[in-house]
């Protein structure tokens, strides 16, 4: 199986491409669209052919790579059925099946950060890892303080549905700001701060006192991914 993880520096993203060998269909997630040329490279290197491209929400930090890479190799684009952006080929359930080559995507619903939150899940039977965008960080969730985010929502996608993962599953999140690559189901049900050991209200009052300051990026950022990652 061939598995990438790429970093953009500037939102601190992480991208992931997933194959199950050289010469065979890919997927992305979360792509950015000024790493396109590194993606592009990686996949000529690699032999891949481009099939999926998705996103795990309408990302505020980051123009999204998703309509350019449909553009260049003629991939599918995935999002939530809950989605707003244009350009999305289809548009994903709870529970809907991504198969490529192989390999074997199952689309979560795991609204809170914003309200079309999905995470995927790698597996055919057994889940291997999660990629769960903003939904559940290393250490950390998502903000739910825009885009139709809520805590309550977010404390019931990661208690009911994320820790309901088998805890040796894998977490990749869609951000990193401190340098951790990846985690595990069980040792964010452990050692989360914003979580272990926390009631669902407890957790509430924690996300509506962050007070944080807006995405840098968001207002240039939102406009640009619900139009296919073109600028308005």
């Amino acid at each position: 199986m061939i598995f990438r993880q790429l970093f953009d520096s500037v939102s601190s993203t992480y991208t992931y491409v997933l194959a199950s060998g050289p010469g065979r269909a890919a997927a992305i997630i979360d792509p950015v669209r000024e790493k396109m040329e590194d993606y592009l490279a990686l996949f000529s290197a690699l032999d891949l052919q481009l099939a999926y491209a998705l996103d795990t929400h309408t990302h505020a930090d980051h123009i999204t790579g998703l309509g350019a890479l449909r553009d260049v190799t003629n991939c599918t684009t995935l999002m939530s059925e809950f989605t707003k952006a244009e350009c999305v080929s289809r548009r994903l359930r709870d529970g809907e099946q991504i198969e490529f080559d192989g390999l074997r995507l199952t689309a979560l619903y795991t609204p809170g950060h914003t309200s079309e939150s999905f995470s995927y899940v790698l597996g055919s039977d057994t889940p291997r890892a999660v990629f769960t965008g903003d939904a559940l960080l290393i250490r950390g969730t998502g903000r739910t303080d825009f885009q139709g985010g809520d805590p309550g929502k977010s404390w019931d996608s990661i208690a009911t549905k994320l820790f309901a993962l088998p805890d040796e599953t894998i977490l990749y999140p869609g951000h990193d700001y401190k340098g951790w690559t990846s985690s595990s189901i069980g040792e964010e049900k452990k050692a989360n701060p914003r979580i272990a050991g926390k009631s669902r209200q407890e957790y509430i009052d924690i996300m509506n006192g962050l007070n944080l300051p807006s995405p840098k990026l968001m207002d240039v950022a939102i406009p640009a991914n619900l139009a296919c990652g073109r600028p308005r």
